[in-house]
């Protein structure tokens, strides 16, 4: 179930925190992940980040967990049925800034819908893609308007919605199996934090202190120093910190 907050501001940190550096800060500390006196949550957020110019979306409940985001209607609650996510909303009238979160949304649908063997053409109380207003329409949510006082103001409907994510799965860009998906992840991991198996392959600016290491024994890469004395087998962060706390203890 497609949402949209209501309220003119586009930064996800109004409803998700704390601050985790990409966020950017909730000055008033009135995000949703608190106590609070309702219970509402959806299971994601499309919206800026802090740089006030990046689109994303944060996950904030587990696909398969039911989520508190509609309200009920005279036929039951899409709570139990739908997957929900809120479109944070900036000057409705923005037209870059809708384009980009309207294709956010699409690409989430389609990658919801290729996991979940979902027809993205399908719009029932049960199943498919609908939006809040559809969803009090088919009996299965409360009286809101969201999202067609916006989609419409930038030439978009629902259905339209349905068959962009359509033509998204269509193109195949969503037909990855979880051993593709492991295989990036591993990939964009061992590029923000690779290893190092060797001292050759340690950073120039850390070679002396890592050198120190080895000789003193603090690190042998796993390799007794008489098979190989340069075996080091630590990855970016790992040296990193011990070779802070090297330069520290020489402070």
């Amino acid at each position: 179930m497609v949402h949209s907050t209501g309220s003119n501001n586009p930064r996800i940190s109004r409803y998700v925190g704390p601050d985790d550096g990409l966020l950017g800060p909730n000055l008033h500390n009135n995000h949703w992940n608190q106590q609070m006196d309702s219970s509402v949550c959806v299971h994601a957020f499309i919206g800026l980040l802090g740089d006030g110019k990046t689109v994303a979306t944060y996950q904030t409940l587990p696909w398969d967990h039911r989520a508190w985001h509609c309200g009920s209607g005279q036929k039951g609650s899409a709570n139990n049925t739908h997957i929900s996510f809120e479109i944070c909303e900036g000057g409705l009238s923005d037209r870059d800034y809708f384009s980009a979160v309207y294709k956010e949304a699409a690409e989430l649908c389609a990658m919801l819908c290729n996991m979940f063997a979902i027809d993205p053409l399908a719009k029932s109380g049960v199943r498919g893609i609908i939006c809040h207003s559809e969803g009090r329409a088919l009996g299965v949510a409360s009286n809101h308007a969201d999202v067609m006082h916006w989609f419409p103001r930038h030439g978009k409907t629902m259905d339209a919605f349905r068959t962009d994510v359509r033509n998204m799965l269509d193109k195949g860009c969503f037909d990855m199996t979880a051993d593709d998906i492991r295989k990036i992840v591993r990939e964009e991991f061992e590029k923000l934090n690779p290893s190092y198996k060797d001292i050759k392959g340690v950073p120039e600016h850390w070679k002396k202190e890592t050198q120190r290491l080895l000789d003193a024994g603090a690190i042998d890469g796993g390799t007794p120093a008489d098979i190989n004395a340069t075996d080091v087998n630590l990855r970016h962060e790992t040296l990193k910190a011990a070779v802070i706390a090297t330069r520290y203890s020489d402070a």
